[in-house]
């Protein structure tokens, strides 16, 4: 089947690449994989070899009837449909998830799966370099920004294969990098309100070109941060995932005493 330009195909076809990902992700036969965008099946062949049953999420329907026809049922369930709109609590936990995953999802698929983190036990992913860069960038660097502190926040990454173009077909214009991706213990996360975590967050690296105290007006004024021992006149990118944290904090609590998020933070929480 020709590769489709709408889907952001790029198959997957080095047996050394495939291998590598395989013996990374470790399958044993009771684990509960999801493997998200299979294509043509190259690591679902390996995964099913040595797993009861796997479950594959295929957008392409003539792929996904391809897969159907190629894996007996009792082994292989497809899920036709979007990964992005698949609700993984229907799934069993934990969850393994397994994936070359397309360049015009992958962001966003990244997010989507923030709030199923407690019924991930890990990911593998296959993403191109510059995402994977930016998901383990550390701060006071151009690829750190709202997708880093948003994973780092809720996942240990570590980037462990950088593959070249020539590892698919059709090759793509960039380089790719296989992530691992393993959910941070729910104690060690820190944070009252995930949602106000995030929205501070969107925030700061939405006016990522200025200053703190510009950033984050209407939430955090400059008193506030210096409060929590950050300088005002820093950038978004300058601070630290536990930074954030303590900023997040500092509004949820002035929010639930009632008394706003928008005339400074204090040092509670």
């Amino acid at each position: 089947m020709r590769p489709r330009k709408r889907f952001g195909q790029h198959f997957l076809t080095d047996r050394t690449v495939i291998d590598r990902i395989i013996a990374a992700v470790a399958p044993q036969p009771d684990d509960i994989v999801v493997e998200i965008g299979p294509g043509r099946g190259a690591l679902t062949g390996p995964l099913a070899e040595r797993l009861r049953h796997l479950h594959v999420i295929e957008i392409d329907r003539d792929l996904a009837q391809s897969l159907a026809a190629r894996f007996p049922p009792e082994r292989v369930t497809v899920h036709t449909g979007d990964a992005l709109a698949f609700d993984f609590a229907l799934l069993p936990s934990p969850l393994r998830l397994v994936g070359n995953l397309p360049y015009n999802i992958s962001t966003p698929l990244l997010f989507r799966l923030i709030p199923f983190a407690a019924r991930i036990r890990d990911a593998h992913f296959m993403l191109q370099l510059e995402v994977v860069e930016r998901m383990v960038a550390a701060p006071s660097t151009a690829a750190y920004g709202r997708l880093s502190v948003m994973l780092q926040y809720r996942f240990a990454m570590e980037r462990i294969a950088r593959v070249r173009p020539g590892a698919f077909h059709p090759a793509p214009k960039v380089e790719s990098a296989v992530v691992r991706m393993i959910p941070r213990p729910q104690h060690a996360l820190g944070a009252r309100d995930a949602t106000v975590l995030s929205a501070v967050v969107t925030a700061a690296f939405t006016k990522r070109r200025k200053t703190l105290r510009n950033a984050l007006a209407g939430i955090a004024d400059a008193a506030g941060l210096e409060a929590l021992g950050i300088d005002p006149q820093l950038r978004p990118e300058n601070l630290a995932v536990a930074d954030y944290v303590g900023i997040a904090n500092a509004v949820a609590v002035r929010g639930a005493d009632g008394s706003g998020c928008g005339r400074g933070v204090s040092r509670a929480g």
